[in-house]
């Protein structure tokens, strides 16, 4: 009976367990078999899209990695034709084992080379069958197949530790005083393995700035970093072999790095390299390179910013500061705050503005600056109402736009004929915000702010004439208005100049002229406040760091920040080098600060030759430097010293007649040469007078003995009341007309 009842319970598992299988479950089984077909045809399609995918990025990486072999092949072979007085005798010349290095990298790079790339059977075809070739070159480069953009996603470690990096940035931005607290978020997310919180740091490490002053850790994240990949990287690593920071100094390997992080879409690396195509530094000038280099990192630059220009950047000389004495900036802060606080308008207008834009160590505070405006405003203020339709109109930091807020102030500004009011009104009117879309009445108000001189209604006049916004498109009439903007280094204005200029629109194409339009606009970019973090380093006593951090903005080509760095060289305050190699180094940042038109730079190159600093004595050279910034440069303190070699004959002939021409011009360019080129002056008519005086007969009996009347003290008195003599004349002469 047990063994039944087993076998019982085993058959109705079975029943349970198993399916019939009738002629529904057969069309159910072909159906799935049909689907499991489509599945499987599926899945070899989207195979063969990636494929094709991988076929087409692994072509672009192959292209990519031959433009870099024919560059540095074209880099090492414009060095060894060129001969070395065609070289710039300020920049450090690439040696032959750095030439050497280079042509490693290139043989590997050609190792690399794919022969099915399209460069390489391009440049094949153009060489074996030139004239069949039956399409422009170009347009066939331009069909070449672009990098796909690879869109990762982050994971949530990284998100987290992204929106870290993305709020520290934004108060370092900000100029914000917590710079520890800023650069500990930084750390906290480089310690997550966020790649550009990483580069940050590293940086931070290398200045010194809220963290200890470490080259080789900065040193080791770059190297780490280029080995992933990293474009930003091989921009840091391009800065440390290019200035010699941590490692022997190597042109070529810099060149090498800044090539692979331009190609990368590096900032800092594009700059760098289009500095030298521009500039000539260690590689042959090219302004087509240039340009297009520029015009990369202009485009990311002119995106960035608002129709206000963002905020104000300080740019201060360090030698004219010293020489100043220095203007205490929170003494005179605290000062018209105090005025404010009593209620003068003007006071308040002011720290308005400067909250408004930030500056002179007032930190970018809209909430301030609104409520410095709307204390004026209340008095009637058109430039308070102005403002702070401004900040209605844009909003930010916690305030919030609105349009009928901002056109409420805006009109009461226009009303008192205010420029900032009208312009207001004219982007209202253009965009239709709280009023309806009115291109003509738009372009009248932009036309009486312009008439002001103010630079928003000048700008956007030049955006209408551009676009054919409202009026019949005029190129001329767009360089006109863009020409007025730039006048006030406002960035969207000298960004559409120059593409004016690019393209030859409205104006002849100028290719020189773009590139310094363009580069006016990149050194406009968020890394110009570097700028004044620099300043504030110095001011806190820390000339290494300061150093560094000018050095950084020299390679991207900043005119400011490369004197401002051969300036504290020559004072002697950076203790990172030996007394030679700070010459050397002061000599080179002199020259480049000197071939972008920096006068004063020009005549320290001169002083430097004269007395054999960092480079022999070259009295010539000396001379040379001297006169080019005397008469291209109109510097006072070059031609004083010109009169001043031409008086004594050296480097130059010896005429007295000439010393006194440049003494008496360096009086006539700066009212500070007048008493030093009286001086000489004087000396120069004594000098003349006693040539004349020993020439006399009557000295020859005097210096002879002969004379029984006069004495060797009366000789000496005789030549000293005729010294006087000469310097009373000269004093008491006729001023120049």
């Amino acid at each position: 009976m047990n063994l039944l009842n087993i076998y019982v319970l085993c058959f109705c598992f079975v029943l349970a367990a198993s399916e019939l299988l009738g002629p529904e479950s057969r069309r159910r089984l072909s159906k799935q078999k049909e689907v499991d077909d489509k599945d499987d045809e599926t899945v070899e399609n989207e195979r063969a899209v990636d494929a094709e995918d991988v076929k087409k990025t692994l072509e672009t990486i192959n292209n990519d990695v031959y433009a870099g072999y024919k560059f540095l092949d074209n880099v090492v072979k414009n060095r060894r034709q060129l001969k070395v007085e065609e070289l710039n005798p300020n920049e450090a010349v690439i040696s032959e084992k750095e030439l050497e290095e280079m042509e490693l990298a290139l043989k590997w790079l050609q190792s690399k080379i794919k022969p099915e790339s399209a460069l390489l059977q391009l440049e094949a075809r153009l060489e074996s069958e030139p004239e069949k070739l039956d399409e422009d070159p170009q347009e066939l480069l331009n069909k070449l197949p672009e990098l796909p953009e690879e869109e990762t996603e982050l994971s949530p470690e990284l998100k987290e530790a992204k929106e870290i990096y993305d709020d520290a940035v934004k108060k370092l931005e900000r100029r914000s005083p917590d710079l520890l607290g800023s650069i500990l978020q930084i750390k906290r997310a480089a310690e997550y393995g966020y790649a550009p919180a990483k580069i940050k740091l590293a940086w931070s490490y290398l200045f010194g700035e809220g963290v200890e002053h470490d080259i080789m850790k900065a040193k080791i994240t770059f190297e780490t970093l280029a080995e992933e990949g990293n474009a930003d990287a091989h921009a840091g690593l391009g800065f440390l072999y290019a200035t010699g920071i941590g490692v022997p100094v190597s042109q070529g390997r810099a060149l090498i790095h800044y090539m692979i992080g331009a190609l990368g879409d590096s900032d800092f690396a594009q700059m760098a390299l289009a500095y030298r195509y521009w500039s000539g530094a260690t590689l042959p000038s090219s302004c087509p390179k240039a340009l297009e280099l520029y015009m990369k990192v202009a485009s990311k630059v002119a995106g960035s910013v608002t129709l206000s220009g963002g905020p104000a950047i300080q740019r201060t000389r360090l030698a004219d500061e010293a020489e100043s004495g220095g203007a205490l900036d929170s003494d005179l802060i605290e000062y018209y705050q105090l005025l404010a606080e009593k209620g003068d308008v003007q006071a308040q207008v002011g720290l308005g503005q400067l909250h408004f834009q930030g500056g002179r160590g007032v930190t970018l505070d809209i909430s301030k600056a609104r409520h410095y405006f709307s204390q004026a405003a209340k008095t009637g203020n058109a430039v308070a109402n102005a403002f702070l339709g401004k900040i209605y109109l844009e909003g930010g930091d916690g305030i919030k736009a609105d349009n009928e807020t901002a056109l409420r102030y805006f009109r009461k500004a226009a009303e008192l004929n205010n420029p900032v009011g009208q312009s207001g009104l004219g982007i209202m009117y253009l965009q239709g915000r709280g009023v309806p879309k009115d291109t003509a009445t738009a372009f009248k108000y932009f036309a009486m702010a312009a008439n002001q001189g103010w630079v928003e209604g000048q700008l956007h006049l030049g955006f209408m004439y551009f676009g054919g916004i409202g009026v019949r498109r005029d190129f001329k009439q767009a360089n006109k208005y863009f020409s007025l903007a730039s006048q006030s280094g406002h960035v969207l204005a000298l960004y559409h100049l120059g593409q004016l200029h690019a393209q030859g629109l409205g104006v002849l194409r100028s290719c020189t002229t773009a590139v310094e339009l363009f580069k006016n606009v990149c050194e406009r970019g968020r890394w110009s406040a570097r700028l004044m973090r620099a300043h504030a380093t110095w001011r806190a006593r820390d000339a290494d760091s300061a150093f560094l951090q000018y050095l950084a903005l020299a390679e991207r080509g900043l005119e400011l920040a490369q004197t401002n760095a051969a300036y504290l060289l020559d004072e002697g305050e950076v203790q990172l080098f030996g007394p030679e190699e700070r010459w050397r180094r002061a000599l080179q940042l002199w020259g480049r600060g000197a071939a972008q038109g920096h006068a004063p730079a020009r005549v320290k190159l001169g002083d430097y030759h004269y007395y054999g600093q960092g480079t022999p004595q070259d009295l010539e050279a000396a001379a040379h430097h001297y006169r080019i910034a005397s008469e291209h440069l109109h510097s006072a303190q070059a031609t004083f010293n010109l009169g001043y070699m031409h008086e004594r004959g050296l480097g130059l002939a010896r005429d007295a007649h000439l010393a006194k021409r440049c003494y008496d011009l360096a009086a006539d360019a700066s009212p500070d040469a007048r008493l030093p080129a009286a001086l000489a002056s004087a000396r120069l008519a004594a000098a003349a007078a006693l040539t004349s005086l020993a020439e006399s007969p009557l000295a020859v009996i005097f210096l002879s003995g002969e004379s029984p009347l006069l004495s060797n003290w009366d000789l000496y008195l005789i030549t000293a009341l005729a010294g006087a003599l000469g310097l009373v004349v000269y004093l008491r002469r006729p001023a120049a007309a």
